[in-house]
């Protein structure tokens, strides 16, 4: 490991990707502390004590703590992602976009241009929501979050949120063109990371004060990396198709007659179905704290995280969601054709329909398995860090309470939030990363991060 990281920095072009990236990410991380003009931060921050657990909480996520102090990267890259998501999905609705998506690099760039355009809608609805937000807001304690609210104040937030988006958005295009690895992705990674070293810390502090022991916090790391490790199983997996080619012949040639074989990821949907469940089920809880009504407020309740209710529903909105997605990404009936289109057949199956039967009908079991994959890694750090809360469940609460572990119930009571979609985050962009860097390595000539095999990410 260490000949290759002195390997990285003895090749010059690699050298400077890597550097290069690494400044560009410094630079994110410094913009990330500029806060907005006109915005009381005391009131801000008590404000935001508020806020977890609920959407907000999420989209702080994703803007590296960004959204929460809010900074002049207060959006993050989110506007951007959104907008890549609604393209693709008008890709299934729209001719217009599925023809451009099958044109090409042509095809590709216009589209491109079309999310860059949706990304500066989006922020500029998204900022104007924020400003209005935060000048009707107060906090726990009374104070105004904008001591100044007008015209001003929510002009200057749109520029200002807006422009840190745009710019967001030009480090990642600037990261992925000249330095390594994908740029956004790598913008999100930072992002979340960040907050190692604050975790970090607070958990040496619980341990000092005697309010976790040290046996809980070895145990808790073990099973994190279990988990880690299981997400790099996973994420690597395939399930592969034999695909055979006949033989043509095209004047004195003949093409065709090998036998190659057609990938079907375990996780085909990636993170996607965990954002998209998040956001969802998360909704009830936000919209609650804006209704004082006691009914509401109560059933509200039962959305929070720990909740039973809010495990059971966020589980099955990832599965409806990784079906969904996949559904859209993965179309059998145009890889049939291909397949036939190119004189490849899966031996024992008849081409056209029957093909397309047959991969939907694989397809169908293993996105089975991935989006229970993706439940089981979204609920279990939540499950270790806080417990379910099962004494809120009617008739049998009581009953289980006394029963079972304390364990269960509680969690580990680690103030390490880490939740499912941070962990797979963290994890496959850094696959994604060091497969990027190995073949970058094994190109000139030299070793990579494993004597014997290659380092795979994702789709590797």
């Amino acid at each position: 490991m260490l000949s290759s990281i002195k390997n990285i920095f003895s090749i010059p072009d690699l050298r400077r990707r890597v550097i290069f990236t690494l400044l560009l990410l410094a630079v994110y991380r410094i913009g990330a502390q500029i806060p907005n003009p006109g915005i009381s931060e005391a009131a801000l921050a008590e404000f935001w004590e508020q806020q977890k657990g609920t959407i907000f909480g999420m989209l702080d996520l994703f803007t590296g703590r960004g959204m929460s102090r809010m900074t002049i990267f207060a959006l993050g890259i989110m506007p951007y992602i959104s907008s890549s998501i609604i393209l693709q999905l008008l890709q299934v609705v729209w001719p217009y976009l599925e023809r451009l998506s099958k044109e090409g690099e042509l095809g590709r760039k216009k589209i491109t241009q079309y999310t860059r355009y949706g990304t500066l809608f989006i922020c500029a609805i998204q900022s104007f929501g924020i400003s209005l937000f935060l000048e009707k807001t107060t906090s726990p304690g009374g104070l105004a979050i904008v001591p100044n609210p007008g015209i001003g104040f929510k002009l200057l937030t749109i520029l200002t949120l807006t422009t840190g988006t745009t710019f967001i958005m030009w480090l990642g295009e600037q990261i992925s063109e000249r330095g390594i690895g994908n740029g956004i992705s790598l913008i999100i990674f930072a992002g979340i990371v960040v907050d190692f070293p604050r975790m970090a810390q607070t958990v040496v502090g619980q341990v000092r004060t005697g309010d976790v022991t040290i046996l809980s916090v070895i145990l808790f790391a073990a099973v994190m990396l279990a988990l880690v490790a299981a997400i790099v199983f996973v994420e690597r997996g395939q399930r592969r198709l034999p695909v055979s080619y006949a033989k043509r012949v095209v004047g004195r040639k003949i093409y065709g007659g090998q036998s190659t074989h057609l990938p079907l990821r375990v996780n085909t949907g990636g993170v996607i179905p965990i954002i998209f469940a998040a956001a969802v089920i998360t909704i009830p809880a936000t919209i609650a704290q804006m209704i004082k009504v006691p009914l509401v407020q109560n059933i509200a309740v039962q959305f929070g995280q720990g909740m039973p209710l809010y495990a059971l529903l966020y589980v099955a909105a990832i599965i409806f969601f990784t079906y969904f997605y996949v559904s859209i990404i993965f179309n059998p009936t145009d890889v049939a054709d291909n397949l036939r289109k190119y004189g490849g057949f899966i031996p024992g199956i008849r081409p056209g329909k029957n093909t397309s039967d047959y991969i939907d009908s694989v397809l169908s079991r293993l996105t089975l398995v991935g989006a229970s994959y993706l439940a089981a890694i979204a609920i279990l750090p939540e499950f270790l860090i806080s417990g379910f809360r099962v004494q809120t469940l009617p008739w049998i609460g009581t009953f289980l309470e006394a029963n079972l572990p304390q364990w269960m119930i509680q969690g580990m009571n680690i103030e390490f939030y880490f939740g499912g979609t941070s962990i797979l985050i963290v994890v496959g962009v850094a696959m994604d990363t060091m497969q990027q860097i190995e073949a970058q390595l094994v190109m000139r000539h030299y070793d990579g991060f494993m004597r014997r095999g290659r380092l795979k990410g994702r789709r590797g």
